[in-house]
């Protein structure tokens, strides 16, 4: 019998559970969620602290990619972590909550799409929140199904001394993030309820699983979309070595993220035809830009140790672990039930910058690298991970095969734009100076990063030092942005542009990265664009 539903959804994480749950709502559609990966039952994955169990190595939770070889980083391969089953990358991550800066949405809409300024996204911020803080209260929502926390944590001495370092280095203060002011120093909100993680498996799809007319399917490879002449009809997707085909009545919409959808596109025939055709797959529709324009988010560390035993170190040793683990399984509280990063900043990497263009994340620990796969660290410490908003620098995604086990080629291309990498060296020594204020004074011992060798103001050498030891920060965008130049992939709507009933709904749409981590905005879009495929008319602020 032929597998036949209304809308096929591929990818069950941060946009595909959203729209899962909102395209489901109407008991007329028959809709199909499929993921690669399994449910969301893992322990690690609810525990606020567990990702750091998940992040480090490719499993069935994660997709662990890597990076091709490129000079500027080195010709280092760069391990980027995806998270694989439900809920995505939004299983896996740091729950950190940020929107972004009112001007990313307006040079969204200055690009050609409308409906994207900030004024048209806060709306949709508001409806999928359910907001626990002392925020801007005009800019949250209460009722939503995306519980949103602002961190309370008080085991943590110095995460306050981290602000007030910011206050002492004359950078200001906010209150929210999220509000009225990004600009400053303060705690992070994080997408937590209780001491549980609140994915969007959790918020989204597990509501909806009750309804007949919702459909789930785990453990699946999609390989391409099915096209009758323009017009997308179904996917054909491997089950235990099985070929399949599954119809689609209405829409196919790709919600596989900013690496996996431009790859299911070029498997389907739709992209660059020179590349499509070197593996052999039968061109269905030419779009240059089909894993073009991606940017993503690359830090680095500043590092001290920290001459007093007041750290998260106390619990990254193997017993150390083990006893919050079994506290946080008792009594749900202690350091498992927190995520490590709880404060942060956005600032300027110069004064003469308009709007915060740096985003640090503080961590009351010495980590051996950024993906915590160089071990338990040795010593008591504290880092700032630096990053610079809105790189110049593009990159893009390739076929390796039309082999749907094969992974990508990926090219970031990180720091081929020159002013990435002096904006990069300058947020750094901002946050370095942070932690030179009196309030660390107690606390600061020997610089561990950059190091003691590496002179911090010396442009070459630092800049030798930032393309050797960079890192991603997980936020990869833009392959199949939506727009109108020759690069665009998609309309306003995530609607692919030349083909009929084909969407793509994930942070790949992203014509350009926020000033923040990814997950919110994410779901932000698949909320506003669940509206149109709907009918139904747009929020308004």
């Amino acid at each position: 019998m032929e597998e036949n539903y209304d809308y096929i959804i591929v990818g069950a994480g941060s946009a595909g559970c959203v729209l899962a749950n909102k395209l489901s709502e109407s008991k007329k559609n028959t809709v199909l969620i499929i993921e690669a990966g399994g449910k969301d039952t893992n322990l690690f994955i609810h525990m606020p602290s567990g990702y750091s169990q998940i992040v480090p190595n490719s499993s069935k939770l994660n997709y662990g990619f890597e990076t091709e070889p490129e000079s500027n980083t080195a010709g280092r391969k760069l391990f980027w972590p995806r998270g694989r089953g439900w809920g995505g990358s939004s299983s896996i991550n740091a729950m950190i909550y940020t929107r972004g800066h009112s001007s990313d949405y307006d040079h969204w809409r200055q690009l050609g799409n409308s409906g994207w300024s900030y004024d048209d996204v806060l709306p949709y911020f508001k409806r999928a929140e359910n907001y626990e803080g002392d925020g801007d209260e005009e800019y949250h929502g209460k009722n939503g199904p995306l519980n949103v926390k602002k961190s309370t944590r008080d085991d943590d001495i110095l995460l306050d001394k981290f602000v007030e370092a910011g206050s002492q280095a004359g950078f200001p203060l906010t209150n929210d993030f999220n509000g009225k002011q990004q600009e400053g120093f303060s705690r992070y909100e994080h997408t937590i309820k209780g001491s549980k993680r609140f994915s969007s498996a959790r918020a989204y799809l597990h509501p909806a699983l009750k309804r007949k007319n919702l459909y789930t399917k785990i453990n699946i490879t999609v390989d391409k979309v099915i096209f009758e002449n323009k017009k997308a009809i179904g996917i054909e997707y491997i089950d235990k070595g099985k070929r399949v085909f599954c119809k689609g009545n209405k829409e196919i919409i790709l919600s596989s993220g900013a690496v996996n959808s431009p790859q299911i596109l070029m498997r389907s025939g739709i992209g660059d035809s020179e590349e499509i055709k070197n593996h052999g797959i039968e061109i269905v529709h030419e779009l240059k830009g089909v894993g073009k324009n991606l940017q993503d988010h690359i830090a680095v560390v500043s590092q001290y140790q920290c001459t007093q035993p007041v750290t998260l170190h106390r619990s990254a040793t193997f017993l150390g672990t083990m006893l919050a683990g079994l506290k946080y399984l008792v009594t749900g509280t202690g350091d498992a039930a927190n995520p490590p990063c709880v404060g942060g900043a956005f600032i300027k990497s110069h004064p003469e910058k308009e709007i915060p263009d740096i985003q640090i994340h503080y961590v009351s620990i010495a980590m051996q690298d950024v993906h915590g796969r160089a071990g338990v660290p040795q010593e008591h410490g504290f880092s700032n991970l630096v990053y610079l908003c809105r790189p110049q620098s593009r990159g893009h995604i390739s076929l390796k095969s039309s082999d749907p086990n094969d992974d990508p080629l990926m090219f970031p291309n990180y720091f081929s734009a020159e002013q990435d990498l002096i904006d990069t060296r300058n947020g750094l020594r901002e946050a370095n100076r942070v932690f030179m204020q009196p309030v660390f004074d107690e606390y600061r011992g020997d610089q561990l990063k950059p190091g003691k060798d590496i002179n911090i103001n010396d442009d070459i050498e630092l800049d030798k030092w930032i393309r050797e030891t960079s890192e991603t920060l997980y936020h990869p965008v833009g392959t199949c942005k939506m727009g109108i130049d020759d690069l665009s992939v998609t309309n306003e709507h995530g609607q692919v542009h030349g083909v009929d009933s084909l969407r793509v709904v994930d942070a790949s749409l992203m014509p350009s990265l926020i000033a923040g981590n990814t997950n919110a905005p994410t779901i932000m879009m698949a909320e506003k664009i669940s509206d149109h495929i709907n009918g139904k008319t747009f929020l308004s602020n």
